[in-house]
């Protein structure tokens, strides 16, 4: 038994994805009829899956539909994804997925993360660059000597600052670019790569989680529960605090024990392998010439105006891979590097993260499952039946954990939003709650069960540091229980306040 080892990211996914296509199997199979706005003809389209009708845009049509969201939010772009209407849930001839479809799976998610998998890519050949001048590793040096004694500060800086792009523009995916350039800072910091993983991963979740001005989440929820989103922002802002503090102290704990005795780190047995993965980690002075001081300057400023754009210039996945591209090939005229030698380097650096690219594929993969299977609107309509007649309370919880578990079959915040939305919030009315709560209870159960989601973000997270799921899982444990009941008991507060 000692010598049987933990299965690869890759392997789990795959196990998982077995296991959602004998799903298919047992659960029925079922779909809701789907409302989208066409901006071209300015009408809306209800499709179901014998047919599709198009209806005026108006607000009588959405009353007549129970959809309770307000017009102008389709039509200025507010809900641009379609939603499930109230009230159509159909039950249809099952559709279980086979042996071919299971195999067919990570190929169909590869070709539909395509967008997130070339970025990954692209990355990784920067880092083989950056990392190919030494420039980094000077930076790193300079760093681990201007920090010495208050190694502390990064910890603190490093999980605020990710929580707050998490907060403002939910900063998740982006987190990816992150983790080979800040885990080596916390090595050259005497602290273990669990730290540096668990102040990106832990600081994007919760700033996501709790989040207050993000349009992937906060903004589009709100509009497709029919509410402002400001309703019940100030319980979100305590709650980011709250929760960002919480999670910090747990870091910073486990940070000062792994400084004091390196034995006492989870992943002492892999010291070495992760020191050699990201290369130099000494605190050595190596001479910071000012070609290399320019190389980091284009370096970190790829994820400035990536960062920018996302934010103020709709960018998304094609427009920050562009930019790591175009930085890539500066730094390398920059630092004189031939063009043979460069494009080598390039490839190798991508082809260091390519485990990670197939990972997220893999992912996806399982959402390809289940959208096929047709039993992911079967459960949404199974969980919303559950909370009929509950008390206000008990309600609060009850959709919070609702949304944890919905949260494994739809890891896409937007995507949960619109689809579940429009049938969920309706059941606050029901039980005399704001619909607020349910706007909560969706952002707290998707944030804490990413967490430890599989088919999230951390497999791929882990695997640019070379840690393993179990690892993770050991030292999150206890954090996880922490939050889980901090949320359960303000979402239980909250309805009687």
């Amino acid at each position: 038994m000692k010598n049987m080892k933990f299965p690869t990211a890759q392997t789990i996914l795959l196990i998982i994805a077995a296991l959602v296509t004998l799903l298919t199997w047992l659960i029925p199979a079922g779909k809701y009829d789907t409302l989208v706005y066409n901006k071209d003809t300015n009408n809306f389209t209800q499709a179901s899956i014998e047919k599709s009708i198009n209806l005026p845009a108006t607000q009588e049509t959405l009353n007549t539909l129970s959809v309770k969201i307000p017009l102008d939010k389709f039509t200025e772009g507010d809900i641009y994804k379609a939603i499930n209407i109230p009230n159509t849930y159909k039950k249809l001839e099952s559709r279980p997925q086979g042996i071919l479809e299971f195999i067919k799976s990570p190929i169909k998610g590869i070709i539909e993360a395509a967008d997130i998998i070339f970025l990954v890519l692209i990355i990784g050949g920067l880092i083989g660059i950056i990392n190919s001048t030494g420039a980094f590793d000077a930076g790193i040096s300079w760093l681990a000597n201007a920090l010495k004694g208050r190694e502390f500060i990064l910890i603190i800086l490093v999980t605020t600052l990710v929580a707050i792009g998490g907060t403002t523009f939910g900063f998740a995916e982006e987190t990816i670019a992150f983790f080979p350039i800040l885990v080596p800072v916390f090595l050259a910091a005497k602290y273990d790569a669990l730290v540096g993983v668990a102040c990106i991963f832990i600081g994007s979740s919760i700033g996501t989680m709790c989040s207050t001005i993000n349009p992937f989440s906060t903004i589009i929820a709100s509009d497709a529960a029919g509410i402002s989103w400001t309703t019940g922002a100030f319980g979100r802002v305590l709650m980011l605090v709250s929760c960002l503090a919480i999670c910090i102290i747990y870091i910073l704990r486990y940070a000062s024990r792994v400084k004091k005795d390196p034995t006492k780190s989870i992943i002492y047995d892999q010291q070495q392998q992760i020191a050699a993965l990201f290369g130099n980690t000494s605190t050595e002075t190596i001479k910071f010439t000012s070609r290399l001081r320019l190389a980091l300057f284009v370096f970190a400023m790829c994820f400035a105006i990536m960062i920018y754009g996302v934010v103020f210039l709709e960018w998304w996945f094609v427009e920050m891979t562009a930019t790591f591209l175009v930085g890539s090939i500066l730094i390398g005229i920059i630092t004189g590097i031939k063009e043979s030698t460069f494009v080598d380097t390039f490839v190798k650096g991508a082809a260091d993260l390519l485990g990670v690219a197939l990972i997220i594929g893999i992912a996806r993969g399982i959402t390809v499952i289940m959208a096929d299977g047709l039993i992911s609107d079967t459960m949404l309509y199974y969980a919303s039946d559950i909370t009929n007649g509950m008390n206000k309370g008990v309600f609060a919880s009850a959709i919070t954990g609702i949304y944890a578990v919905l949260s494994f079959f739809i890891p896409s915040s937007s995507g949960m939003a619109v689809l579940t939305m429009p049938i969920m919030s309706p059941l606050a009315d029901g039980v005399g709650v704001g619909r607020e709560i349910v706007v909560n209870a969706y952002q707290y159960g998707m944030g804490l069960f990413y967490l430890v989601n599989p088919t999230g973000l951390i497999l791929a997270s882990l695997a640019i540091v070379k840690v393993g799921y179990n690892k993770w899982l050991k030292f999150i444990m206890p954090l996880f229980i922490t939050l889980i009941v901090f949320t359960l008991l303000v979402m239980t507060i909250s309805v009687y306040l």
